[in-house]
């Protein structure tokens, strides 16, 4: 309990706010719906998210899975580069000027086959900070290298992704 105050007393108001509404089920349940309909059909959750780490979560079901009996990789995928922008999207809460981000490059290895609820971790948190922090303090793109871990419930990973995020601070 006291390692959540922690973390919420080293938020931002704004970073407390996102973080609030993207762990509540309903208004993800609605941003999913909204914003990554493809993921919202998959059953994609947020499981954790504070400024170090997000955890996100797909289940096995029927219509994820791939003709070998596992987890369809685009599905991996989505979760997968979900647990690295919540991280990113936490961090540049509240950012004036704001920060635009994309994803410019992705590397994966699949592992074992995903035969149940996938969870992926990304502990990426304080390099997601030092890159917005060169990219404020010199107004370039700065790119931060995200890797996160898809584990299926047992603790077997199944697949390894890092997503390459490139910020920049958008004009005055």
């Amino acid at each position: 309990m006291s390692s959540v105050i922690e973390q919420e007393n080293t938020l931002t108001t704004e970073q407390m706010k996102f973080r609030k509404k993207m762990l509540n089920p309903m208004n993800f349940w609605l941003f999913a719906l909204t914003s990554v309909p493809a993921g919202w059909i998959a059953g994609m959750r947020l499981r954790s998210l504070d400024k170090s780490k997000a955890v996100t979560s797909v289940p096995f079901k029927f219509l994820n899975k791939n003709p070998f009996k596992s987890i369809y990789f685009a599905v991996q995928s989505m979760a997968a580069e979900l647990s690295t922008a919540a991280l990113v999207l936490l961090h540049i809460q509240g950012q004036k000027p704001s920060i635009a981000f994309i994803i410019v490059d992705l590397k994966a290895t699949f592992t074992k086959k995903a035969t149940g609820r996938t969870y992926f971790t990304c502990e990426g948190g304080e390099k997601v900070q030092q890159a917005l922090e060169q990219c404020m303090a010199t107004g370039e793109p700065s790119v931060v290298h995200l890797k996160t871990i898809g584990k299926i419930e047992d603790g077997t990973v199944v697949s390894e992704f890092t997503f390459s995020w490139s910020m920049k601070q958008r004009s005055k």
